[in-house]
């Protein structure tokens, strides 16, 4: 697990490793690295791998955020520490019901499924945790024409989202099946 924990510290910290900037957002490849750590280690132990890029991602909202928004909304822990909990405790979760506890026996479709729903479980999560934070007027985008830009964040599901679940689909097959050969 401490490997994970490193590479997750690495990714974060270390620019275009984790996140690949796209103009003035970035689309994220930590979520591949909690979702094979979730197959690799399990649910209990995906979601601390999860929970790591979630605070050091809270952290970098104050420090050094990824996109001009991030200073608005992943200051706030519900948008940025539980979706990314949540991706590995839901990956590992459904993975292991995938594989009917054979984990060794992973199929390919199994593992890349796994990695798409993982990619959409922090698509969606931050995504929908900031729209009902901001109508329920706890975000600070107060100052911010939210109506106008929401053709933006929307935009964010297909610019960052699909591009993410799809990476996801193919990267976790390709690096968590061999992988699998060497759990316990």
């Amino acid at each position: 697990m401490a490997l994970f924990f490193a590479i997750v510290i690495i990714q974060n910290v270390i620019p275009l490793l984790g996140y690949i900037p796209v103009g003035p957002f970035s689309i994220a490849i930590i979520q591949i690295t909690v979702i094979i750590a979730a197959v690799i280690l399990g649910p209990r132990d995906g979601t601390l791998v999860g929970l790591t890029w979630g605070l050091i991602n809270w952290i970098r909202a104050f420090a050094w955020p990824t996109s001009p928004i991030a200073i608005y909304v992943l200051v706030n822990p519900l948008v940025s520490v539980l979706p990314r909990l949540l991706i590995g405790l839901i990956s590992g979760w459904l993975f292991l019901k995938l594989v009917k506890g054979r984990p060794t026996d992973a199929k390919v479709w199994q593992l890349s499924l796994t990695g798409v729903v993982g990619a959409l479980v922090n698509t969606v999560l931050v995504l929908g945790f900031m729209a009902i934070l901001y109508y329920m007027g706890m975000l600070p985008l107060d100052k911010l024409n939210v109506d106008a830009i929401m053709p933006y964040l929307l935009g964010i599901m297909g610019t960052n989202g699909i591009p993410e679940a799809i990476l996801s689909g193919v990267l976790v097959p390709l690096i968590a099946k061999p992988l699998l050969r060497f759990a316990k």
